[in-house]
């Protein structure tokens, strides 16, 4: 394999913070969950949860990996994902997954899948929909913000949706803790969604990350024996409505392909395609 030869990588600092917004404004869709991770931090180490590398040709920032609890590629060169490869590979895998657009995630996982490997799950094709209106289907208005004094009964079912999309408990080897106190914070900032009826939650969201004018709605769930029922695209219009006042005018969401039941409500809710994704699971 050909290693990168010209280019400067480096680990991005605070100083760096408009040149990386300016490239990750070229698709505020598909970068969001970095977007928010930088504007959240402004690149400051310990805020961000992990390092934001860039790759400049010419003096000109031109691409991005975000390494955290997942590894994020933004806008890669050939050049830069092998220059990224070279570096991931001596550092050998620390995120749980790997996720962004198909193509940069597909051209930069062959170049450190023999280090990096075995997968767990590779989801090689997730639709990455958006909408900048309201739905026109009749709002939940029982989904509301969910309240600090409610978390004991929100968890269970933010649990039970994580275990059924990604295969493995977010409470498994230990993580129980750190999992209750990210829903915590979502609850204190606002972000979390719900309809709860005597003390059960029948339908719930969360608003994972906001960026540049979009935010990305994460954890949607139906309890299953409200499933077949016609409540999911009323609660998912009350989410898009109240995520468009409370975050950003733009919502967005990704779905893997298979799940032919998810993608119909989104299309009813009014979403639009906006790219596709790909997520390695380790």
């Amino acid at each position: 394999m050909t290693t990168a030869t010209a280019g400067v990588l480096r680990v991005l600092s605070p100083r760096d913070v408009d040149a990386v917004m300016h490239l990750l404004a070229t698709d505020p869709v598909a970068h969001c969950f970095v977007a928010s991770r930088v504007k959240g931090s402004g690149l400051d180490p310990w805020r961000l949860g992990g390092e934001l590398w860039g790759w400049s040709e010419d003096g000109e920032l031109v691409s991005l990996l975000y390494l955290g609890a997942n590894l994020v590629p933004v806008a890669t060169t050939s050049a830069a994902r092998n220059a990224f490869a070279e570096r991931l590979r001596r550092l050998g895998r620390r995120c749980s997954s790997i996720v962004g657009p198909s193509e940069d995630v597909s051209e930069l996982w062959p170049l450190i899948a023999d280090s990096w490997g075995p997968t767990r799950d590779v989801r090689s094709r997730q639709p990455l929909l958006v909408m900048d209106s309201d739905s026109a289907v009749v709002a939940d208005y029982g989904v509301r913000q969910v309240h600090e004094s409610e978390l004991d009964i929100l968890v269970p079912a933010c649990v039970a949706m994580f275990t059924e999309e990604v295969g493995i408990s977010p409470t498994s080897g230990g993580g129980g803790d750190a999992y209750r106190a990210r829903i915590l914070e979502l609850i204190r900032m606002g972000r979390a969604y719900a309809r709860i009826d005597n003390g059960k939650v029948i339908f719930k969201a969360e608003i994972g990350a906001i960026g540049d004018g979009v935010c990305q709605v994460q954890g949607v769930w139906l309890a299953p024996e409200f499933r077949g029922l016609g409540m999911g695209a009323p609660g998912m219009s009350s989410v898009v409505a109240l995520a468009r006042r409370q975050a950003a005018p733009v919502v967005s969401l990704y779905v893997n392909d298979y799940n032919t039941a998810a993608r119909r409500l989104y299309e009813r809710v009014g979403f639009r395609d906006a790219g596709t994704l790909t997520t390695i699971l380790f």
